[in-house]
């Protein structure tokens, strides 16, 4: 059984980047074009579907909300809200993820699911989220079955986050993480197994304290990443038919 990895991933060198991938276009990526995507999905295929496994334990089903806030005039600039997670967290702590968690008894479905989720660690109220679909399950080192739940969200939501859970929020644009010249290649031997995931680091502008304008880098990495790669995919593949 693998370990988890417990070094700093910003330092696994970059094995290459994919410059040489097209980006998803701006007009697949307007609210429209994606509630038809995914009402007829194309003949695809997943690129990351398991990671090494380091638990023993049973799996456990979850679901993560991918939210895609519309964004810009007519939703012309959509972006992915994430989170970053508190430090003391036992599983994932400090990463950035998607809201979501495990699946419970009262749950209707996994969209209930990521959809209650996304309320208690953001305060995400899900009257401001259209539900459009959803990608292939993804199971982590951990032994989450996770499903990405799809989800339009209104710019008019408000927000308060879980301070017990989540340490912030932000957006990043979606045709930035839907460029692969943005993801990176990372592989490495640990504890005799190799390991292989993507980065997408993205440098967000934001107000100091002091009021001067700061970057913030937000190393989005592991399972965000690869769930965003497989929406690459999934976006960028010839429609069917």
């Amino acid at each position: 059984m693998t370990q988890p990895l417990s070094i700093d991933p910003r330092t696994v060198p970059i094995e290459r980047v994919d410059h040489d991938l097209p980006a998803v276009p701006w007009a697949h990526m307007q609210p429209d074009a994606l509630r038809a995507r995914f009402a007829q999905a194309p003949v695809w295929t997943p690129e990351v579907v398991r990671e090494p496994q380091f638990s023993s334990r049973a799996p456990a089903k979850a679901a993560v909300l991918v939210p895609i806030v519309m964004r810009g005039p007519a939703a012309s600039e959509p972006t992915i809200l994430l989170t970053q997670r508190t430090a003391h967290l036992s599983t994932h702590s400090g990463q950035i993820a998607f809201p979501g968690g495990k699946v419970d008894a009262e749950d209707a479905d996994v969209q209930a699911t990521a959809l209650r989720e996304a309320q208690e660690e953001v305060g995400l109220d899900p009257r401001h989220v259209q539900v459009i679909g959803q990608l292939p399950l993804y199971i982590t080192g951990s032994a989450f079955w996770v499903t990405p739940v799809i989800g339009l969200v209104s710019p008019d939501m408000a927000l308060q986050p879980n301070p017990d859970e989540v340490d912030d929020v932000f957006e990043v644009p979606l045709a930035f993480l839907m460029n692969p010249a943005h993801h990176r290649h990372h592989s490495m031997m640990w504890q005799g197994a190799q390991r292989q995931w993507f980065s997408m680091p993205y440098q967000e502008s934001r107000i100091a304290a002091d009021g001067e304008q700061a970057l913030v880098e937000r190393y989005i990495w592991g399972a965000t990443a690869a769930m965003l790669r497989n929406l690459y995919r999934f976006l960028i593949a010839h429609p069917a038919g």
